[in-house]
């Protein structure tokens, strides 16, 4: 699989605070009548936990005054690193945001909309914590409106991906270095257990309570439905020939000008025996000469940016072991003078 991996940075705001086991990301657009609630409810749900969690919230260019809102409630909650969006990115750019914003370990993906308790997070992250699998996803238990059409989107997921879940678009936690090794590109969310587990990290699926939404409204509607299809279909495309486009292409190319070519000796051979000439079939013959060339070339032209691609990747991973060692460097002589301060 073909994927553009990108570095774990290390800002400065964050070189000084301590890792933590579990980052709950939560995207949030206009949730400002859920906030105060969720973050209570994390409080509750924290109390309980021996693992140390903080919760960054996403703001994604709300306009109801929820950046206002996150930042009172940043007095409140120690747990809670609220991070701005000036303009609406989307929940994958939310997403890689909070990533790039979080400290820990085990990465929990979570909506403000109150339609998933807060209490349910251990129950994704335990089994990550525990050893026992890369990532963990949530399988809806209760009423859900789109019901029809996720089943339908799930099942055309499952046939062309062979993924063993019933739900692959819910609340989920995996592994800090599945975010890193994951592309970014628009709604990458949906397909994060995909490509996962095409990479070899193992998936497990647990049920979680789903709960009508506490206020607001959601802000998907039908119009989704061809963009996920559309997606689905790139996913696919970029799993099967990502890392060899020349497969696709270059195949596709080679098998058309082979046509073309089988069917000019053919068409040939029948003008010599019969004198008679067919003109709808010498145009048949060009085009499958022509198309397989274009398809040919093209495949090529792939295979060189799949190169390119590669070599990002490899540049991408030698940042992210220099920036990790510079991050340990910097954390070692914080100690060594916290040390000298002590005594």
């Amino acid at each position: 699989m073909a994927v553009s991996t990108r570095p774990a940075r290390t800002t400065p705001r964050l070189a000084n605070r301590p890792v933590v086991d579990v980052s709950v990301l939560v995207p949030a657009k206009d949730e400002a009548g859920n906030l105060p609630l969720f973050l209570e409810l994390c409080e509750e749900m924290l109390r309980a936990q021996t693992a140390s969690y903080e919760v960054v919230v996403v703001d994604d260019g709300s306009t109801d005054g929820s950046w206002a809102l996150l930042e009172t409630l940043r007095e409140r909650f120690a747990f809670l690193q609220p991070v701005r969006h000036r303009a609406q990115r989307g929940i994958a750019e939310a997403l890689r945001t909070g990533y790039l914003h979080s400290r820990g370990q085990v990465l929990v993906f979570y909506p403000a909309d109150l339609q998933f308790k807060p209490e349910d997070i251990p129950r994704l992250v335990g089994p990550i914590l525990a050893g026992d699998s890369d990532m963990v996803t949530g399988y809806k238990q209760g009423k859900y409106e789109k019901a029809f059409v996720s089943g339908i989107y799930n099942k055309l997921s499952r046939t062309l991906f062979h993924v063993p879940v019933r739900d692959l678009n819910n609340v989920k936690a995996y592994r800090r270095d599945i975010m890193a090794a994951l592309p970014m590109r628009p709604d990458f969310h949906r397909y994060m257990i995909v490509m996962a587990a095409a990479q070899g990290y193992t998936v497990t699926e647990v049920p979680i309570p789903l709960y009508p939404r506490h206020s607001g409204k959601s802000k998907f509607g039908l119009s989704r439905i061809p963009i996920g299809v559309l997606d689905m279909l790139a996913v696919w495309f970029e799993l099967r020939f990502g890392q060899k486009p020349l497969l696709a292409f270059g195949m596709l190319g080679v098998a058309l000008f082979a046509v073309g070519v089988l069917s000019g000796v053919g068409a040939l051979a029948w003008l010599l025996i019969s004198g008679q000439g067919q003109r709808w079939a010498w145009t048949v013959i060009q085009t499958c000469l022509m198309l397989g060339s274009i398809f040919f070339a093209t495949g090529l032209l792939g295979e060189q940016i799949a190169q390119q691609r590669s070599e990002v990747r490899e540049m991408r991973r030698e940042l992210d072991e220099l920036a990790t060692s510079q991050w340990e460097r910097d954390e070692r002589g914080a100690a060594r003078v916290d040390a000298r301060d002590d005594s």
